[in-house]
């Protein structure tokens, strides 16, 4: 019987001689699939190697951003308080100049009220006053008139000044200590003008 090999190994003959084993051999058509692991390996690692060093990179250049940034916050937060300070003492300093300007003003009115009454009254013929209250918005004068005439002639005069919006009289009472002169008390109340700002 005839045997025909198609794996193309050769077969260990039977006898009495065990001799040793052909060696078997793998066909070598292409590159070693142990060569090839090794490659694919290398360049994994490489690649891996290089891809560490990126996001390391990476890292080292946001660290170093954000100590610069910390620095940076660090300054400008003592700029910062250095301008709220030098803000809080402008606006201090502001105030005062407001409450020294205002307390000229109010030094400078009552002088001016004063002198204005002073001088309206001067130039009425036939009154004199007696007291005179400022009562903030409005100005109350008591005093004497000979006549009507004069009392009104006051009022005009007062209204002339452009110190007040309205004079007005809140009560006469003709006086009964002098028979032969004829002479009134009267109370005038008058609204100062609003001070222009």
């Amino acid at each position: 019987m005839i045997r025909i090999n198609l794996l193309g190994t050769p077969r260990q003959k039977k006898g009495k001689r065990g001799g040793a084993a052909a060696p078997v051999s793998i066909p070598s058509d292409g590159p070693s699939p142990l060569l090839i692991l090794l490659v694919v390996f290398a360049l994994a690692a490489g690649t891996n190697y290089w891809y560490y060093r990126s996001l390391n990179a990476k890292h080292e250049k946001l660290q170093t951003d954000l100590a610069s940034a910390d620095a940076q916050i660090k300054t400008l937060s003592a700029v910062k308080a250095a301008y709220m300070e030098k803000q809080k003492q402008h606006e201090a300093l502001k105030a005062r100049f407001d409450v020294i300007d205002q307390l000229r003003a109010n030094q400078a009115g009552p002088v001016t009220l004063l002198a204005t009454i002073a001088s309206t009254v001067n130039q009425s013929e036939a009154v004199w006053l007696n007291t005179m209250h400022d009562d903030g918005p409005t100005v109350t004068l008591e005093g004497v008139a000979l006549s009507n005439v004069s009392l009104a002639n006051l009022m005009e005069n007062l209204k002339k000044t452009g110190q007040f919006k309205t004079v007005e009289v809140r009560e006469t009472v003709q006086e009964e200590f002098a028979k032969d002169i004829q002479s009134f008390s009267f109370t005038l109340v008058c609204e100062k003008q609003k001070a222009k700002a």
